[in-house]
């Protein structure tokens, strides 16, 4: 980039090979009135809840998202599965993002402070529960068991995105202590109390994403890095 008097000029010293975005802008970290690369956050997240209403087939009264980012999935479920869409949980406004909390205390405590349920809209209900997804769990065994104790009779976690089984080498604050790392999906689903764990298949994933103009990087999920890693 050259600065000089009133102009700036910018030249490209290496050349544009390929792009790969991260997915997890589409799946947490963007605002959903976010358009990345042509595409729609909310959309996308919308539209992975419906795929996610095809792929899986629960017998429940209502369809319920974890606040912000898991609401647009599940509203997109209610829609596919044909529930109605209710708010189950509602957030506390000054309380920041537990996934990038230090620690494990400090998460399970900012969990409690952020997020209560709404008793009547979830007492004696079948509860699907959608969020965006599912990493380290220990902040979905709390929302679960958070739900039952409000007296929902089941409740069936939803996560809008694959199991994130791989650290990012790119600069995104993925844990190393991913729960589907070493777990399989029953395991998860024990150790999150819930009674039936679901996920967004990858296919899925990439397919509600519509309209991206550049590559995608899935490697959390996929394993599969646009970049050699090894060194």
């Amino acid at each position: 980039m050259i600065i000089h008097r009133n102009e700036i000029k910018s030249i490209q010293c290496v050349k544009e090979d390929k792009s790969a975005l991260c997915i997890f802008e589409y799946i947490y970290f963007a605002r959903p009135d976010s358009v990345i690369d042509g595409a729609s956050v909310y959309n996308a997240r919308f539209k992975a809840g419906v795929l996610l209403a095809k792929q899986c087939n629960i017998d429940a009264d209502i369809v319920i998202g974890v606040p912000d980012s898991g609401v647009p999935a599940a509203i997109g479920y209610g829609v596919g599965a044909g529930l109605p869409y209710v708010e189950g949980l509602i957030k506390n406004r000054y309380v920041g993002r537990t996934f990038i909390q230090p620690s494990q205390f400090m998460r399970e405590k900012a969990v409690t402070l952020k997020l209560n349920p709404i008793v009547n809209n979830v007492k004696g209900k079948r509860v699907i529960m959608v969020d965006d997804s599912l990493v380290r769990g220990t902040t979905s065994k709390k929302i679960v068991a958070m739900l039952k104790n409000a007296g929902a009779k089941e409740v069936h976690f939803v996560s809008a995105s694959p199991p994130v089984k791989n650290s990012c080498y790119y600069g995104i604050d993925i844990p190393k202590d991913l729960i589907a790392s070493d777990h399989t999906i029953e395991e998860i689903r024990e150790i999150i109390g819930a009674d039936s764990l679901h996920y967004l298949n990858e296919e899925n994933l990439i397919k509600s994403i519509e309209h991206v103009k550049c590559n995608l990087c899935t490697a959390c999920a996929s394993g599969k890095y646009p970049i050699n890693i090894k060194g």
